[in-house]
């Protein structure tokens, strides 16, 4: 096994030092690894990684945000330097668990955030959609390259015709234990394809498969599992927070069906961001679309500190838009 750490450290896609790491305890007693970056009274931005992934993930948007906002990243249970939980451990139950204590633990009293998701992050926001704590302190929402439901069934990794075959075949792939092994040409080859767009970078393509490669495959196939019988769609249905959506057009993980899903039944959609020829690894592909969208969201929905009442507030008071409206927003 490669004895490398598990990301790259240096150049854009190396992660930058945190400010500060927050110990965050859950429901069920799990511990999580949290850190905070940029200036402590800036705007608050939180965001949760996706399957496989870490904090590292968030290196290149962390770089273009924390100049001027207050980024809080932590490590979903098993990954990073998060323990791994239990078996009893593994749900989007969990998932919703371990958002809203970091919620808790990095906001202060009435402080609101921009909370972001990629991938599992964006699954963990919408298993969190009807908790009273995710209703208090999001302002906006950003579902980043996710899907709620029929993962096996609409993934592209093995373009069977067969519906019946792409689902045990992609059902195979999550429930998977065997080792990546080191990060080799082949294996870097494997997961570009599988992940990511034509157009990614010898650069992207090493940081994702450092970070990839360092999660444990226990800790892989139990979330696996999760994803495998994913269905949060109702969980989308009731998000009632504003909502903006990102996907890459050749994403074959979680394609562009799931984005246009969402849309679809998000009660306040502020729009899809189709990203062309992209893969699933947005936030490394193209960190500035998605810095940018989180920024837009800060801009719409919070206030500066010291300004008063934060816009959150006047958010979460919204009537949720009709469906008229919304199919209107995202066409």
């Amino acid at each position: 096994m490669s004895r490398r750490p598990g990301y790259v450290t240096t150049g854009p896609y190396a992660p930058p030092v945190p400010h500060t790491t927050l110990p965050v305890v859950s429901a069920d007693g799990a511990r999580l690894y949290a850190e905070v970056h940029g200036p402590k009274d800036a705007p608050a931005v939180v965001l949760a990684h996706g399957w496989t992934c870490s904090t590292a993930f968030w290196a290149p948007v962390v770089r273009d945000l924390a100049a001027d906002h207050r980024v809080v990243l932590y490590d979903q249970r098993g990954h990073g330097r998060s323990p791994a939980a239990g078996p009893a451990g593994h749900s989007t139950h969990a998932l919703a668990d371990d958002l809203v204590a970091v919620l808790e633990a990095a906001l202060r009293p009435g402080e609101r955030a921009v909370v972001g998701g990629h991938s599992m992050g964006g699954m963990t926001i919408m298993a969190a959609a009807e908790r009273p704590q995710l209703r208090e302190r999001a302002a906006a929402v950003l579902l980043c390259s996710t899907g709620s439901a029929d993962l096996p069934a609409e993934s592209r990794v093995f373009p069977l015709r067969s519906p019946q075959g792409r689902r045990r075949a992609h059902r195979l792939m999550l429930h998977s234990r065997a080792p990546l092994g080191p990060v080799s040409p082949l294996a870097k080859s494997a997961l570009r394809y599988a992940t990511m767009g034509p157009g990614a970078t010898a650069e992207q393509i090493e940081a994702c498969a450092r970070i990839v490669h360092a999660c444990p495959p226990g800790v892989r196939a139990r979330w696996g599992r999760v994803l495998a019988g994913l269905e949060l769609t109702g969980g989308a249905g009731r998000l009632e927070l504003p909502t903006a959506v990102v996907a890459g057009t050749a994403d074959r993980l979680t394609p562009l069906v799931h984005a246009r899903r969402l849309a679809s039944v998000l009660p306040d959609c502020r729009g899809l961001t189709e990203l062309p020829g992209l893969g699933h690894m947005t936030p490394i592909e193209d960190p500035a679309a998605v810095a940018g969208r989180l920024r837009a969201l800060v801009g719409d929905h919070l206030r500066p500190a010291g300004t008063g009442t934060d816009t959150g507030e006047a958010a979460a008071a919204e009537v949720p838009r009709s469906a008229r409206q919304k199919k209107e927003k995202t066409a």
